[in-house]
């Protein structure tokens, strides 16, 4: 029925290639509505497209370009045509991956505003078993469908999620039938079809039937029948209550190991001619043995906020490597969006969740020359223990360096070795010891758990006060998770990106950040070549760069941050992996990163391959790299920009000057610049000193400026004409109502209290985002913009400059 209709609507519209058509469907009376229809590829084409092996994009451009349906081949079958529907014997799953792990106090309804960052796509030949593997592909710390703390609800409270539709309902709704709540309930609170609830149940009744056995339930029949109904080792140990290298051992002692099935877009009718596999207990394994050189490439997962489309970048450009050097090449990644999920990027690809269990399924499977886990983000990072513990050669930076650089202790005492100089800081494994650390080292303190990504939980706490409320709230801190606590230096931040082989050490380049050290590298301008630099201090971040990746026997990449204060270089942070900057350096120096660092890793020499050490010579282009929010369709999230990383996505802008790069960039990152108008300036009292100078500035350009009681006294005391606004409780018409006027055209805020949404400034920032007025919260970036006004009123021209002319 939908399917005819949609042709019905195509034709009449008289669409050539791509069409995504979105209906509403009554479950009962099957009547159904148009939702809107995308006459191109939508997000959903590359879900379709992974989903079935049918490549939407590519025969949609063959299209554009004057091809038939009956004259493009099937690239998977090699033998069909592309006027052949796709038919599949298989369940696919696409989960949306969210944000609010970044964001506690989010609004976490899901409505007809997209929330997610990402999704992950999970193929099984059931829907639980596909269920069971998108929520393991998630990586946010659920092995099935037990989630901790949902057993503490009360009845009543369970009913009142469940009625609520947010990221957590279909785990809401699995505690509700372990209860025994009727699906007929649940269905009435949720609005979910009866089919889907009664394949949760299926895996509620058999979790509960090995829950209430222990494990004397785990018989070869029990496990094979959870295996094929897709439950993980975990989820098993977890029901079981015992380990999971006990379950792992039993399914071994009993014969059961999964097999592999070929996606090949037609139900076997075809014999496939594409390597793109997905795993199941069922039947025979479709994957042949191969022969010759093979290398993995673990890819990253769903796209979050500090693990982004860059790496899946890397993990393709390693492939490319891999096959340049005659390796086989094999993709292990989740997700859909990406090109290494494409079916014909890598000799064999594997549509499987990137846990320790399924990747190890495959390498026993695979038995390759060794994994590569440089380019996965901490995603791969983290299967790097797993993998070497159970045998598999780690390729490239070896396991016990890499632990050496992310283990607080062992690192901090590699670098007293070295001679090179780091924030003071230590490590607490209690509150009370917290407290004491900073109170020898000295407020203001960064505050975060070790392990993390993208700075989630980090915090500056400015006293003791801020200090207890941050344990309290934000961690719970013990022996096993504890939380590093260091000096906080406030400075200018530089990053490196280096390859290294063991004897040499190549800088493509330095990048120096906008915003002073404090916010998130993720959220910050970077700026190559950094401008305006000592040369001495060059030549210390070369030195250090170099000694570090010499001590820590890396092979492959390196990325080191670090923080310049008064004249003196201090390491903030290595990682001994590819980094989010490595496509934005690979483009604008001309440096293939990926590919050199991939060769490296096989065995090759930077000399051999024409690189000497060193720092490479710097390009006569400027790229500057700038962060992309999605802060309008997050609300009660705060704007305020700080150690921990917030922004969804990067743009870069290429020119022969800085001023007109910066000005590219922030364009392209949809920063609305005005070029007259009036500014609102909300100064915290540390902070007016040093705004002076800017907001001067700004007025000079022609600039209103309006200002609230504290900030307008200070700028009229140093001769800056500035009107008077209320603040929020101070009456109508108060800042929040101009800007919902449309009078404010800018807002400078820098944060002073704290980030509660009870807060003004929490309250101002939010009216901003919500009414497209721009809104900066750091001084540097306003400071930034000020020199693009400047150089735009002076005439500067911009130049064209392709990506061939970086490269050359």
């Amino acid at each position: 029925m939908l399917r005819s209709a949609s042709l019905n609507i195509i034709r009449a519209l008289g669409v050539e290639g791509g069409c995504n058509v979105q209906f509403a469907l009554d479950p009962r009376s099957y009547r159904y509505y148009v939702i809107e229809v995308n006459p191109r590829v939508s997000r959903s084409s590359a879900l379709a497209s992974k989903a079935t092996g049918y490549p939407i994009a590519k025969v949609s451009s063959k299209i554009a370009v004057g091809f038939t349906l009956d004259e493009i081949k099937n690239a998977v079958t090699g033998k069909t045509y592309a006027c052949f529907e796709p038919s599949i014997d298989y369940v696919v799953l696409k989960f949306p991956r969210w944000p609010f792990d970044k964001f506690a106090l989010a609004d976490r309804t899901l409505g007809t505003q997209m929330k997610a960052t990402g999704e992950v796509m999970a193929i099984d030949r059931t829907l639980e078993g596909a269920l069971l593997k998108a929520v393991r592909s998630l990586e946010i710390g659920l092995a099935g469908l037990l989630v901790p703390g949902l057993d503490g609800l009360t009845g009543e409270e369970l009913e009142n999620k469940l009625a609520r539709a947010e990221d957590m309902r279909l785990f809401v709704a699995a505690e509700a039938l372990r209860r025994g709540m009727l699906m007929e309930r649940v269905h009435a609170l949720t609005g979910i079809d009866p089919f889907f609830l009664e394949k949760i149940r299926n895996i509620i009744t058999l979790e509960g039937e090995i829950r209430n056995r222990g494990e004397a339930a785990l018989t070869s029949e029990v496990l094979r029948r959870a295996k094929e109904m897709g439950f993980a080792d975990a989820y098993l140990a977890q029901a079981a209550g015992c380990g999971e290298d006990r379950v792992r051992s039993l399914r071994r002692e009993y014969g059961i190991k999964p097999v592999y099935k070929m996606v090949d877009t037609c139900a076997a009718e075809f014999e496939a001619v594409t390597p793109y596999y997905y795993s199941c207990y069922d039947g025979e394994d479709e994957a042949w043995n191969t022969s010759g050189r093979k290398v993995v490439v673990l890819g990253s997962g769903p796209i979050r906020i500090g693990q982004g489309i860059e790496f899946d970048y890397c993990s393709v450009h390693s492939v490319w490597a891999l096959r340049e050097e005659g390796v086989k090449a094999i993709i292990i990644n989740n997700n859909p969006e990406t090109v290494s999920t494409d079916f014909d990027t890598a000799d064999r690809l594997y549509f499987e969740p990137l846990i320790p269990e399924d990747v190890l399924n495959i390498l026993e499977k695979e038995r390759p020359e060794g994994v590569i886990v440089q380019f996965g983000g901490q995603t791969a990072i983290n299967l790097a223990a797993p993998l070497a513990k159970a045998g598999i050669p780690v390729l490239g930076t070896a396991v016990e360096d890499i632990d050496r650089a992310e283990d607080r202790e062992r690192f901090d005492q590699l670098l007293v070795e070295l001679g090179i100089p780091k924030p003071p800081g230590r490590t607490a494994f209690s509150v009370e010891e917290a407290v004491k650390i900073a109170a020898e080292i000295g407020f203001p303190v960064l505050v975060r758990p070790s392990y993390v990504l993208g700075g989630r939980a980090m915090e500056i706490v400015y006293n003791n006060d801020e200090l207890l409320n941050y344990m309290d709230r934000a961690v719970r801190v013990t022996p096993e998770h504890p939380v590093l606590v260091d000096k906080y230096l406030l400075g200018t931040e530089l990053e490196v990106d280096a390859i290294a082989d063991g004897e040499t050490v190549l800088i493509p380049g330095i990048m120096k950040h906008i915003e002073r050290a404090g916010v998130h590298s993720g959220d910050s301008i970077a700026v190559y070549p950094a401008s305006r630099m000592n040369p001495q201090v060059k030549e210390q971040l070369v030195d250090y760069t170099t000694r570090l990746a010499l001590a820590l026997n890396v092979r492959g990449m390196i990325n080191i941050q670090y923080v310049l204060r008064q004249g003196q270089v201090y390491v903030l942070e290595v990682n001994p992996r590819a980094s989010r900057t490595v496509p934005y350096m690979s483009k604008i120096t001309g440096i293939p990163m990926v590919n050199l660092a991939t060769k490296v890793i096989l065995g090759r020499k930077l000399k051999e391959m024409g690189y000497s050490g060193g720092l490479y010579p710097e390009s006569r282009f400027f790229g500057v790299k700038a962060p992309v929010f999605s802060f309008a369709k997050l609300l009660q999230v705060d704007i305020s920009l700080g150690p921990e990383m917030k922004s969804t996505g990067e743009v870069m802008g290429v020119d022969g000057s800085y001023p007109a790069a910066l000005y590219k960039a922030l364009v392209a990152a949809g920063y609305t610049i005005p070029k007259n108008g009036t500014i609102l300036a909300t100064i915290a009292d540390r902070d007016k000193r040093e705004a002076l100078p800017l907001l001067k500035g700004l007025a000079g350009l022609g600039y209103k400026i309006c200002a609230t009681a504290g900030t307008a006294a200070f700028l009229r005391e140093n001769g800056l004409a500035v009107d008077r606004v209320n603040k929020i409780h101070e009456g109508s018409p108060c800042i929040v109502d101009l800007i919902r006027a449309g009078k404010i055209h800018l807002v400078i805020n820098t944060l002073t209290r704290g980030r509660e949404p009870e807060r003004d400034g929490f309250r101002i920032r939010r009216a901003a985002v919500e009414h497209g007025v721009p809104c900066l919260t750091s001084l540097d970036t306003a400071r930034a913009i000020f020199e693009v006004l400047v150089s735009i009123r002076e005439g500067a021209d911009l130049d064209l400059v392709s990506i061939q002319e970086l490269a050359g």
